[in-house]
C-alpha cells in the first residue's frame, strides 16, 4: 500500500510537518522548524528515524551526543533512543524524516522534556 497526496500540513509550536508518503513499512515527512524552535526530547518504542537536513543547520541530540548537521548531512535514531531536533539559527530549518518500524502513529512519541508544556503527553 502506497499513499501520497492525502496529507496536509500539521502545525506545531516549533513549526510544522507534512507527511509526504506512508506505507506499512515506512513513513516520510518534511519537518520545518522555526528559527529558535525545538522538538521535544523524546523517544519511540516502535520505530527508528533518519533525519536528512535539506535546508539550514540542525542541532541534534542523540542519546548523550550533541551533533550539528548541515545541508546534505543525516543522522539515524534507533528505537528507544532519546533524541531532539533544534534550530538555533535565524533561518528556517527543513529536514526530511524517514521513519521505519512497525507503527508510525503520533501516539508513539514519549516526551521526556518539552519547551511547550507537552512532556508526559502522547
Amino acid at each position: 500500500l502506497y499513499t501520497e497526496g492525502a496529507y496536509s500540513r500539521v502545525e506545531k509550536p516549533w513549526g510544522y510537518f507534512e507527511t509526504l508518503m506512508e506505507n506499512n513499512l515506512s513513513k516520510l515527512k518534511l519537518l520545518s522548524v522555526f528559527p529558535g524552535g525545538k522538538l521535544s526530547l523524546q523517544r519511540h518504542e516502535k520505530r527508528m528515524e533518519t533525519w536528512y537536513v535539506i535546508q539550514g543547520e540542525a542541532k541534534v541530540t542523540k542519546g548523550d551526543q550533541k551533533l550539528i548537521l548541515h545541508t546534505g548531512e543525516s543522522v539515524s535514531i534507533e528505537k528507544n533512543q532519546l533524541h531532539r531536533l533544534e534550530n538555533e539559527t535565524d533561518n528556517s530549518l527543513q529536514v526530511i524524516e524517514v521513519q521505519s518500524g512497525s507503527y508510525f502513529g503520533e501516539d508513539d512519541i514519549i516526551r521526556v522534556q518539552d519547551t511547550y508544556g507537552r512532556a508526559g503527553l502522547h
